[in-house]
């Protein structure tokens, strides 16, 4: 790994921003230069999101995501407006509600139930960044289990670690 940008898009109450953080931290835990940013429409919740993060193994010199080597979409809106025009070498993740026109003709593609998973598997629908996480982490492998599991866990309500902790296994598995 030089570089990595990485785009997690979705709606609002996702729980991307947060995500993007954990994501980061466990960055920072493999020694990696990191940043992280976000946005969001004025909605707090339903409106479009997107959290961005950079791990380098090199000084960040300018930290907005240009030119995004991973994406993630978790809504048809996010998919529509970020998933278009990327570099071929790019990585999309989709979940598996989203419409992909059939002309999508993007080489490093994936659709996945991760909305499904933490809301069937784990049991909690708040537990789909986290279910995100585990399946960024197994595609991308920046960050050991240990280290991402660390960042989870500082950044989880206390008491729900153990619910947290299986949906970042779920969502490995998921990615397998």
């Amino acid at each position: 790994m030089s570089k990595m940008e990485i785009r997690l898009a979705g709606t609002g109450g996702q729980g991307l921003i947060t995500g993007t953080i954990i994501l980061a931290e466990a960055g920072i835990f493999e020694n990696k230069f990191v940043a992280q940013s976000q946005s969001y429409g004025p909605e707090a919740r339903g409106g479009m999101c997107k959290g961005e993060v950079i791990v380098s193994d090199e000084k960040i010199g300018f930290t907005k995501v240009t030119r995004p080597t991973f994406v993630m979409a978790l809504s048809q809106q996010s998919f529509n407006q970020y998933c278009k025009d990327l570099a071929e070498d790019c990585f999309v993740l989709v979940d598996e509600t989203i419409e992909v026109p059939e002309d999508y003709d993007h080489k490093n593609f994936m659709k996945l139930p991760i909305l499904a998973t933490a809301r069937e598997k784990v049991g909690k629908m708040q537990t789909v960044n986290i279910v995100s996480v585990g399946a960024i982490n197994e595609i991308l492998k920046f960050s050991s289990y240990e280290n991402i599991k660390k960042a989870v866990l500082m950044h989880v309500p206390k008491g729900t670690e153990e619910l947290n902790l299986k949906a970042l296994e779920e969502g490995a598995k998921l990615a397998k």
